[in-house]
């Protein structure tokens, strides 16, 4: 096994990219530094890479990941979970209609009450369409079906592990490019835009392209997801995870969030956990958020960074 600790390579992505192009983001004014075109990879084996260095926001990656398992676009799941990372879109998509139909204004914390605790008004307002639930599990063909991209790559695998086609796309172009028609629903900002899976000397691999990426706030948050993901589909296919591969296209850090990606820097990464199943499952179906036990997490303590926002909207959540 390689001495080195896997988390120094997401720690000399961090410092590659501090050093990197400065830039002012023109959706927030805030001046960026950039770099393009990295990868890192993962040996699950070695455990799963839920960083060390600032604690991860395990509850979210795991509610998140099922949201968009099961299919759902709806964030009364995750609300009701106590997950907030998705609160702001559905909230100023709210807004802007309140305004138009004269509606009594309404805080976001009266939003996300409303949305907890009123499931017609969740029904309502909740819904976010056309973003990563529908993509994987139930993508609108132009005819009027739906593909679920994820469930057919899974059986494709079980059927031939020697497949090479077991792409899922979260990138739909009628509804993300300015040109898409008006009236196609809102376009939001599909940043972790499409993976492979593939099984290698018997295990499970993913490669993940992530078009654009907050290497301080979002990349901790989405490396911990993809890499679960990849754990998953393993225990699906009754298989070994292998090697979760993270592909970059523009990453970058926020001037606002310098001083705080030094601080983590400055720290020593701790071993990382084990996942494990308390339950068997042999398809997305019947797979549940409970039934994932993360064994020995031990991580210094969070960073609290300031959300850099364009236009009301959290630009990067945590990295979508």
């Amino acid at each position: 096994m390689n001495s080195r600790h896997p988390e120094m390579q997401y720690m000399d992505l961090m410092r590659e990219t501090l050093a990197g192009e400065e830039q002012v983001d023109k959706g927030t004014g805030v001046k960026t530094y950039s770099v393009f075109g990295r990868q890192i990879r993962f040996d699950l084996s070695q455990g799963l890479p839920v960083l060390t260095t600032k604690k991860v926001y395990w509850n979210g990656v795991l509610h998140e990941l099922y949201w968009f398992l099961s299919g759902q676009s709806n964030i009364k799941y995750l609300v009701d979970h106590n997950v907030h990372i998705w609160d702001d879109y559905p909230y100023k998509i709210y807004s802007e209609k309140a305004e138009k139909e004269k509606w009594p204004p309404m805080t976001k914390d009266e939003f996300i009450g409303k949305i907890k605790d009123d499931d017609a008004f969740a029904a309502a307002h909740g819904e976010l369409p056309h973003i990563y639930g529908e993509s994987w599990r139930r993508w609108p063909a132009e005819d009027g079906r739906t593909v679920d991209q994820l469930g057919w790559a899974i059986e494709e695998l079980r059927k031939d592990p020697d497949a090479h086609n077991t792409l899922v796309s979260s990138w739909n172009p009628p509804y993300l490019y300015s040109m898409a028609k008006k009236g196609q629903g809102a376009r939001f900002p599909i940043c972790h835009n499409m993976y492979q899976i593939n099984i290698k000397h018997g295990k499970v691999c993913l490669q993940l392209y992530q078009r654009s990426a907050d290497v301080f706030l979002g990349v901790p948050f989405n490396i911990a997801s993809y890499a679960l993901l990849t754990a998953i589909i393993a225990k699906i296919l009754g298989r070994e995870p292998g090697e979760f591969i993270h592909t970059f296209g523009d990453l970058h850090i926020y001037e606002n969030h310098r001083a705080q990606a030094e601080e983590q820097l400055a720290r020593e990464p701790l071993p990382f956990p084990t996942v494990s199943f308390n339950r068997d499952f042999d398809s997305l179906d019947s797979f549940k958020p409970e039934y994932v036990e993360l064994n020995g997490y031990t991580a210094h303590p969070p960073i609290k960074a300031e959300l850099t926002v364009a236009g009301g909207y959290n630009k990067d959540l945590h990295g979508v």
